[in-house]
Formats: C-alpha cells, sequence, structure tokens
C-alpha cells in the first residue's frame, strides 16, 4: 500500500484528532481499490480549522495504474459547483438586489408565464420547483432532458441568432413534471438557470463572479472554471478522450472558442475543478459562519439559512429514494437516517 501524504498545518493529535484512525481510511481505500470500485483517491481532513491530514493512493488515471494519484491532484468537482452558485445567490441576497422569494419571472422572462410564475430563487435552490429533473432521476419515461432539447436547437442557429437565444425558455419548454414545491426533484439545469440569475443581477459572468467573490477572495488557487496548463497537468484522468483534452491545453493548442453556445452558457451546476485542499478551504469558510483566514465571504445569517433544513414533508423519489420527508437546506444537503453516522446538522453535498 503506498500512501503519499500531503501538506498539513499540525499534528491531529493537536486538535485532538486520534491519527489511528487515518490506518483505518487508508485500508479501506486500498480495500476497494483491490475491488476495482474505484482506481485512487485523495483526502483532506480539516479540524478545528487546521489541516490535519492529507494523503492520496492508489492512481489518478483510469487507463494508466503506473500513474499515482497525488494529494494536489485535480479533479472536476461536478454538482459541489452548486453550493458555490449558492454562495454567490446568497451574496447578492446580502447586497439588497434579490430575496430568496424573489419569483424567477421578475428576472428571467421565460419564467414570467404559466406554469412558471409561482417559481422562485428558492425552490430552484431547493430542487423543489417542478421542472423536470436530471436524466436518470426516475425510471419512466420522460421528455429530453433540458440540455438535449438545447442541443437540438442550437444546431440550427447561426452566430447571429446565437446572441438573442433563450436558452431558459428552450430548456423548459416541456412544463412541470411536478406541481410547485411538491418534491424534491435533483435539477442541475435549475442551477445552471440559477447561474443566469447571477449574470442578469450582477452584471458579471456567473462564472467570472463566483470566481472573483467566492474563490479569489479564499485564496483558492487551484479551483477553476477553466483550466490552467499547470491544473491540467494535475487533472484526474478519466479516459483516453480526456487525455488528448488535458494534453491539448498542456500543450496550449486548445483554444476556447468564444462563439460557441456552450461557452457563453454559465456553468453553475456542475463546472468546477478543484483539489481536496482548496475544497477544505471553502468548507471552512462554511463551518465558520462566512468567514476563513480574515476573509468575509458571507454573513453569518446567511450562512445559518442555508444550513438549516428548509423542507418539511417534501417527499424524494429520485433514484428509487422513497423518502417521505426530505431533508434539504438552501443548496446544502442535510439527509440523516440509518447509513449515516455523523453529527446533527452537518451539511454536505455529495
Amino acid at each position: 500500500m503506498n500512501v503519499i501524504l500531503g501538506k498539513t498545518e499540525c499534528r491531529p493529535e493537536d486538535t485532538g484528532f486520534d491519527s489511528s484512525r487515518l490506518e483505518v481510511l487508508h485500508r479501506h481505500l486500498q480495500r476497494i481499490i483491490d475491488q476495482k470500485v474505484i482506481c485512487g483517491a485523495s483526502y483532506c481532513i480539516s479540524h478545528k480549522g487546521k489541516i490535519i491530514a492529507s494523503a492520496s493512493i492508489g492512481a489518478k488515471s483510469k487507463i494508466d495504474a503506473a500513474d499515482p494519484m497525488q494529494p494536489d491532484t485535480v479533479f472536476k468537482i461536478a454538482s459541489i459547483t452548486k453550493l458555490f452558485t449558492t454562495v454567490a445567490i446568497m451574496q447578492l441576497v446580502e447586497e439588497g438586489l434579490i430575496r430568496l422569494d424573489t419569483p424567477v419571472g421578475e428576472i428571467l422572462e421565460a419564467f414570467s408565464e404559466e406554469p412558471f410564475k409561482r417559481i422562485t430563487l428558492w425552490h430552484l435552490l431547493t430542487h423543489t420547483s417542478g421542472i423536470y429533473p436530471d436524466g436518470g432521476c426516475f425510471p419512466e419515461y420522460l421528455p429530453k432532458n433540458a440540455w438535449q432539447i438545447i442541443e437540438e436547437h442550437v444546431e440550427h442557429l447561426s452566430v447571429e441568432e446565437m446572441k438573442t437565444f433563450d436558452w431558459v425558455k428552450v430548456g423548459i419548454s416541456p412544463g412541470l413534471r411536478r406541481p410547485i414545491g411538491s418534491e424534491w426533484q435533483y435539477s442541475s439545469f435549475g442551477f445552471a438557470i440559477l447561474g443566469e440569475v447571477i449574470t442578469k443581477v450582477s452584471g458579471q459572468f456567473a462564472n467570472d463572479y463566483i470566481m472573483e467573490h467566492i474563490v479569489k477572495p479564499l485564496n483558492m488557487k487551484e479551483t477553476a472554471f477553466i483550466l490552467t496548463p499547470e491544473l491540467a497537468k494535475r487533472h484526474v484522468i478519466y479516459g483516453e478522450r480526456n487525455k488528448e483534452w488535458l494534453q491539448s491545453i498542456i500543450d496550449g493548442t486548445f483554444k476556447i472558442d468564444e462563439e460557441n453556445f456552450w461557452n457563453r452558457m454559465p456553468s453553475t451546476g456542475g463546472g468546477l475543478h478543484s483539489t481536496v485542499y482548496d475544497l477544505a478551504r471553502f468548507g471552512n469558510a462554511m463551518l465558520y459562519k462566512g468567514r476563513f483566514d480574515g476573509v468575509r465571504i458571507l454573513g453569518r445569517k446567511s450562512v445559518e439559512k442555508i444550513t438549516t433544513v428548509q423542507l418539511h414533508n417534501v417527499p424524494d423519489n429520485c433514484w428509487g429514494a422513497n423518502v417521505p420527508d426530505r431533508l434539504f437546506g438552501v443548496g446544502f444537503d442535510m439527509r440523516q437516517g440509518p447509513a449515516y453516522s455523523y453529527s446533527e446538522g452537518t451539511f454536505m453535498h455529495e
């Protein structure tokens, strides 16, 4: 078992943590690597605001077992991006520009008509808007997902037409799957819409807003929507095509097509890349009520709001869950149950 140690700020015992538990973690990770559940893993543990343990084990590539995972390996963090989007929305709430109960239709025209008029920002943030969820959430036949519908439209648009293309209206064209507020249905497209809200309200493209107002203030130097050559060198490799793309960034041959519609759409549902160390900084900012390392990104009351259960007796049937009362905050997951053994009040995402 080859464990590569990463940077720490103190010994585990300095914060009252039992370091012998790290060996249990290493054995568990090696076991599921041997079982080919994963090819490798990295972790970073923060306790009482200090990084007490950081390490990696296994490979960072599915196609090259000799390429070791590193403590500073970069991952696409997918839907954890939604938490950054949530914080950005709350920053705009604190600025007095919007409220959580602001109807989306006051900002985006596509929501100003039935059956969408009563959908608020809160509904999108809590996955209770009623719009169609991510593909695979339910076994029954669903209309094509929002991304597929948009792609079909984009294929027939000229460069000039793309500039005024209302992708939000097209994406929600299937209507509602459930009445507003009646069921928890996981919707990444809902968070893309929240990105468009951020863009409209702040006057700054949502990806750039998140980088400027959250990522940079927290000194998250290894977090980005757009990979630099240095970050690409350390990125997890998911397959041959992914390897070729990363190599093109490293070589400097990859160029972003500014006229490509998809590059103008907010990546606020799942577009960030980061490291476990950087995510620990973001997590600490939430644990310490919006402040960390001398920087304030959000007020205490705002953090308390988004990390408090907001749904009551709202069912969740996504992926066969069959849960009658989904515990969810604003953007943050608050689940409890037999499968979980963490402290009450723990907030997370995936």
